[in-house]
């Protein structure tokens, strides 16, 4: 193994993103072979279990790429190793590797030597998830953390047979795991990355990893992975001050301090580090076949003040707050990424009005494929924390987002971020006695799935667990013992059912020709209706009930004459509701009503969402 004139002009200019094939430590005929970058150091070498921990015998070579590698006859699978790096002010750093494909399970610090090489049996799945990531295809992400899910011996491959018949239960689509890289502070979930090459240890080696995305494909299920490109811990193990010097952060604590988490900033000025940050996105979509890279705190990338007050932050070259690197390397790590895998999904966590997140770049966007659409979740929560006799006075809260729904492609989250921090349980949040708070949540996520994008909710809240989510204590399993938390199960079961069935709730998400308002004005009785529409399929008509008081004679025009089945009713006894509706079937009248010549009498429940379909028309499901 060698490094090549490209490899070098590639990872210096900053458009190397396959560096897990040369730096690292790469098992060979010969030994092992050894490559990391340290420009400023005076002298490099490998330390671990072959030779004593020793600094002075197994020296690296510098090539004049800033990195240093040599072949170590010795070194063998499985051996734990540091590299010794001698600062050029004589200081010693003992790191472990950046691009290790595996670590040592933490608090213990060393890189390991490892052979991730595995048979996948994925091939119908990685064939045809173009189709099921696409964005006309029906997405619902389970968002979880692996660690907290359920406590069962076998870590990645246990958890891959225990979720993949949970899935086949609740239905989702597509399974989030916050960050799996390898981190050294449990509490963080995954967020203080310093693994940016190697899945957690915690559960299992990287083969192990792979078996669990590997069963999940062949089930039938995408596998998304948080990755974290904006900040790292400041362990001494890892990449802060790597050579003795700030040579993947900032130097300059206004650009390469995180304030908020206490943690450094990648310098994505650096051609290098914008190298080292693509080549391990573009691993994980290599080498463990994941389906989506969701990449967290976009916006504290996007913005040099994100949480600085005037006079702790530089502006740009401009005189601006932008963060020119930062869009640059979003651009690049998204054209770069698309080019080589156009079936996955690039996926946006960003919570600011920036323009083009999810549009082209040769548009001037930043070239993901979705963004989390927070601006919906912190309208719609804050609107359904309210009592019900106050929410007439905020309708708008509830109807603001239609307004920008289409400027880019939205996933409508309930995520982690909502049930920790003292936020409390989702169910915690809605107002009102039990019987009530069961009932708005189940409005609420009638009402997340019925709008247009993709859906995305967090561990937990499928069965309404009572308590704000805790990382070191399994879900609330028992819970499901008692029917109002089975009923929210059933009832996410049959979204999501509804969900992959229904054309017109998924083909036209990101398309305004796929949502038409009938009724958003009557704020009065707290009532929405619309319709979801989709090209060769039947139309559905949505109605909300925001409060308690079941609507009776609700006159709602609709597109076609005839029968009209109830396909959902989050009232239902079912679901732990008090059963108020249509009798699954109403007939149309020849009665105007919102610019419709057809129209229905309904009853609409206390705090529900229905669903109509025309019985009559023809149904070209997915």
């Amino acid at each position: 193994m060698h490094l090549t004139d490209e490899d070098r002009w590639r990872f210096n200019s900053g458009a190397h993103v396959d560096l897990a094939n040369i730096l690292g430590a790469h098992p060979k005929e010969n030994g092992v072979w050894f490559a990391v970058w340290a420009p400023n150091a005076t002298h490099v070498s490998v330390v671990g279990d072959w030779n004593g921990w020793d600094g002075s015998q197994h020296e690296l070579s510098p090539d004049g790429s800033g990195i240093w590698h040599a072949v170590l006859p010795d070194a063998q699978i499985g051996h734990c190793y540091k590299y010794r790096i001698t600062g050029g002010d004589g200081s010693i750093h003992e790191k472990a590797d950046p691009v290790a494909f595996r670590a040592e399970e933490p608090p213990r610090t060393a890189s390991i030597i490892a052979d991730i090489s595995y048979d996948w049996s994925d091939s119908a799945w990685m064939a045809d998830r173009a189709s099921k990531n696409a964005a006309d295809a029906p997405m619902s992400v389970y968002e979880m953390h692996l660690g907290s899910w359920r406590y069962e011996p076998g870590g990645y491959r246990a958890l891959a047979h225990q979720l993949a018949d949970y899935l086949d239960e609740v239905g989702f689509t597509h399974v989030e795991l916050l960050p799996v890289m390898e981190h050294p502070y449990y509490p963080s979930w995954g967020y203080q990355t310093l693994g940016y090459f190697a899945p957690s240890s915690r559960y299992g080696s990287p083969q192990d990893f792979k078996y669990m995305v590997d069963h999940l494909h062949q089930r039938g299920y995408g596998v998304i992975v948080d990755w974290v490109p904006s900040h790292f811990p400041e362990d001494v193990h890892g990449l802060a001050k790597f050579d003795g010097t700030h040579l993947f952060e900032h130097a300059d604590p206004r650009m390469g301090f995180h304030p908020d988490w206490k943690s450094c900033i990648f310098n994505y000025d650096r051609h290098e580090v914008r190298s080292f940050l693509m080549s391990s996105a573009m691993f994980w979509l290599d080498e463990y076949h994941v389906d989506g890279i969701r990449v967290d705190a976009v916006a504290s990338m996007l913005y040099r003040d994100y949480s600085r007050n005037e006079g702790e932050w530089i502006p740009n070259e401009f005189g601006g707050r932008e963060n020119i690197g930062a869009v640059q390397f979003m651009r690049q790590l998204n054209e770069s990424v698309y080019n080589r895998h156009p079936d996955i999904q690039m996926i946006a966590e960003e919570s600011t009005a920036w323009g083009g997140v999810s549009r082209p770049t040769d548009t001037g966007g930043l070239g993901f494929g979705m963004k989390w659409d927070m601006g919906w979740m912190h309208d719609t929560l804050k609107f359904l924390e309210r009592e019900p006799i106050h929410r007439s006075h905020h309708h708008s809260e509830i109807t603001f987002r239609m307004l920008y729904a289409f400027t880019e492609n939205f996933t409508l989250p309930l995520s982690h971020d909502e049930v920790v921090h003292g936020k409390g349980s989702m169910i915690d949040k809605m107002p009102g006695d039990r019987w009530q708070q069961m009932a708005n949540l189940r409005l609420l996520y009638g009402y997340q799935w019925a709008l247009p994008g993709k859906k995305l909710l967090f561990m937990g809240c499928e069965f309404a667990v009572s308590d704000e989510w805790d990382h070191t204590q399994e879900l609330a399993w028992d819970l499901l013992q008692y029917p109002e938390h089975q009923g929210m199960k059933t009832l996410i079961s049959d979204l999501n059912h509804l969900l992959r069935t229904e054309p017109a709730l998924h083909k036209r998400d990101f398309e305004p020709e796929g949502f038409s308002w009938i009724v958003n004005n009557d704020s009065n009785n707290s009532v929405l209706a619309f319709e979801r529409l989709a090209p060769q399929s039947r139309p559905l008509v949505v109605l909300t009930n925001f409060t308690p008081i079941p609507r009776r004679d609700y006159r709602v025009g609709v597109p076609e004459a005839g029968e009209w089945v109830e396909l959902l009713n989050t009232d239902a006894e079912r679901y732990g509701g008090s059963n108020v509706g249509n009798l699954g079937v109403l007939v149309s009248e020849t009665e105007p009503s919102h610019g419709r010549d057809q129209s229905l009498s309904v009853t609409v429940p206390p705090l529900s969402v229905l669903i109509f379909a025309p019985a009559a028309s023809e149904q070209i499901a997915n």
